[in-house]
Parts: structure tokens; C-alpha cells; sequence
């Protein structure tokens, strides 16, 4: 059974630190972040790693349309090719399987990931992938949020009266659009399964979809991503609703937040545990960087800005890998 106190611990920091405490160990190493005097961008030129890693091949999760995507990481991938002076080539995933997929295949080298969507592929690839840099919020944490929105216009004031309402999920391997709204409602005593409690539920396609098929009267509520910090009204400072404001998507006056989780760990930039460890210590050294010489592009591929990175370790997401087990154990049992 998952501890719902250690997952708020773990996401707002100290998920290095904590499970080695529990176990009588010795402190986890410091790790570097964006803020860090010495932080800087690897020197431009092509790398001893270029040789096994001739092109790097960067997967980009579903959830928003995918010329949307690619138009966020234009700059981005162009950066890498000046820095490295490889080529870099972008793979859109119609949804998180497919990004989780090509890890399995070997087929992209990098991605950034939800944390399900990360402990899922770490799952598949039995470790064969491993944690780089994890975004750091405004108040220096590396968690953010779970909520459940409606329309304001829908007269629906709390979760109580989402009883026999629609809710759409973002994806089956989205940690905010799937995995921690069931695993905590649930622990509420609502049932999650279709005629439980809901009405019926389905999958929007991503997060983007979902929250438009709720604007569009599809479903009565769905699950999203927010940092939870910031101002509401703006969609907070970073996450789903953040970039759908910034589109002209939607005015968040027209949208209701029923319900927000416990803090939940950041999904973090990972790459193939097989590459070469310089190839993994330029591409951490990158993004700390980033945020701090080419705050533009940190901020469009972060759909909002924070503190910028943090170095990343497998002890972050182990909550989450554990929750994965105890989902795919449950949907055994059902079946």
C-alpha cells in the first residue's frame, strides 16, 4: 500500500534524501541545480560521445497538437545542433505510449517525461533508462499538481456533485491525467471505475484535449496538470492550463478547479542508461543552463518557467514506480 504522507514528502524535495534516512544510509550527494554559481553551457563542438550518438533523436510526449509541439521545441532542437553540432531530429508520440515505445525500441535517445510516463518506460526497459534533470518550481520544490476542472457555467461547486457526472481522464500514462486522480480519489472513497461514482469516464487524448472537451460540453470535468503555484487566474506558472492561456485557448473565468492533489514529483528529462556518461553529463549540463543563458526557449518547452532544473536520481520517482505496479496489479485482478 502506497503511503500518501511519503508521496508529498518525496515530490517537495527531499526524495533523495529520505528513503536512504529511513534505511540508516549515508546522505544522498548534492545535486547540481539551474541556481548554482558554476552552472554553464557545455563548450560548443562535436563530442567524443558523437560517434555512438551520431544523431540525437528526442521524443516529445502527446497531450497537445503536434504542430504546436514542434513549434515549442523549433528553437530548442536548434540549440542542440549549434551546441553539439549534431543533427537533431524532433519525434512527436500521438500520445505517452508512443514516447514510452520508442525507449523500448531504442529508437529515440532523449525525452522529457511524466513521472508515470517515466517509471512506466523504466518498467518496460527494466532500468534501461535513466533520470537526468528535474524541473524546480518558483519555491525551489520539484513537485506540482493534480486537478480536477469543470466549466464555471456548470453549477458544479465541489466533487460531491460530480456524482454521476462525465470526467475525462488526459492519458492512461499521464501521473496527473490518470495515474494520482485514481490512486487519490480512490483513497477518498470514490470509485473510479465507470458507474461507480461517475457517470462515465473516458480518455481525452491528452491534456490539452481533455480540458477543451470539458469547454466543449463533452465531458462535465477533466484531470490536468498545474505547478500550483503563481496566479490562478493566469493558469498558475506553469502546466497544461498556463500554455492553453497563453494560446488563447481558454480564459480560466471559464473554468472551475473542483479538487487539487498532494504535491506530485516532477517527470524529469531522461535519457538511455546504455549511452555514454558524457553524453548524459552534457545533456545535464545543458539543461541547467538553460534557463539561465536561453530563458525563452526554457520557458516554451516548459510551458512556463520556474527556478529551472535540478539533477535528477531514480529514488525520486520510486513512489511512482511502486504506484504503477499497484495499478497494473489491480487491472489483473479485474480482468
Amino acid at each position: 500500500m502506497i503511503n500518501r504522507r511519503r508521496l508529498g514528502a518525496l515530490a517537495l524535495g527531499a526524495s533523495a534524501l529520505l528513503p536512504q534516512i529511513a534505511r540508516g544510509q549515508a546522505a544522498a550527494p548534492v545535486m547540481r541545480r539551474t541556481a548554482d554559481a558554476g552552472v554553464a553551457m557545455p563548450a560548443a563542438g562535436r563530442k567524443a560521445w558523437a560517434d555512438q550518438v551520431p544523431t540525437l533523436r528526442i521524443g516529445l510526449l502527446g497531450g497537445e497538437n503536434e504542430a504546436d509541439r514542434l513549434g515549442r521545441f523549433g528553437a530548442y532542437q536548434n540549440l542542440l545542433q549549434e551546441t553539439f553540432k549534431v543533427p537533431v531530429r524532433l519525434f512527436p508520440a500521438s500520445d505517452y505510449a508512443g514516447v514510452l515505445q520508442a525507449f523500448s525500441a531504442k529508437q529515440i535517445e532523449m525525452s522529457m517525461l511524466g513521472s508515470s510516463g517515466y517509471a512506466g518506460a523504466w518498467l518496460d526497459t527494466h532500468g534501461g533508462i535513466t533520470p537526468l534533470v528535474v524541473p524546480e518550481e518558483n519555491d525551489g520544490s520539484i513537485a506540482y499538481h493534480s486537478v480536477l476542472i469543470v466549466r464555471s457555467d456548470s453549477g458544479i461547486q465541489n466533487l460531491e456533485q460530480m456524482r454521476g457526472k462525465s470526467l475525462a481522464w488526459a492519458d492512461p500514462n499521464s501521473t496527473s491525467g490518470y495515474l494520482i486522480p485514481r490512486f487519490a480519489l480512490r483513497r477518498q472513497g470514490i470509485g473510479v471505475e465507470p458507474g461507480q461514482y461517475f457517470s462515465r469516464t473516458g480518455f481525452g487524448g491528452g491534456h490539452e484535449q481533455a480540458v477543451v472537451a470539458v469547454l466543449q460540453r463533452q465531458y462535465d470535468g477533466a484531470v490536468t496538470w498545474v505547478s500550483g503555484q503563481g496566479d490562478p487566474a493566469q493558469g498558475y506558472s506553469r502546466g497544461n492550463l498556463r500554455a492553453m492561456v497563453e494560446k488563447g485557448m481558454v480564459n480560466m473565468a471559464d473554468l472551475r478547479v473542483l479538487w487539487t492533489s498532494d504535491p506530485i514529483p516532477n517527470g524529469p528529462l531522461a535519457s538511455r542508461s546504455e549511452l555514454p556518461a558524457s553524453f548524459q553529463e552534457d545533456m545535464k549540463l545543458f539543461h541547467l543552463a538553460l534557463p539561465k543563458t536561453h530563458p525563452a526557449i526554457y520557458e516554451q518547452i516548459e510551458r512556463g518557467g520556474g527556478q529551472g532544473y535540478r539533477e535528477a536520481t531514480h529514488d525520486i520517482f520510486q513512489i511512482i514506480v511502486d504506484l504503477r505496479r499497484e495499478e497494473a496489479a489491480a487491472r489483473r485482478r479485474r480482468s
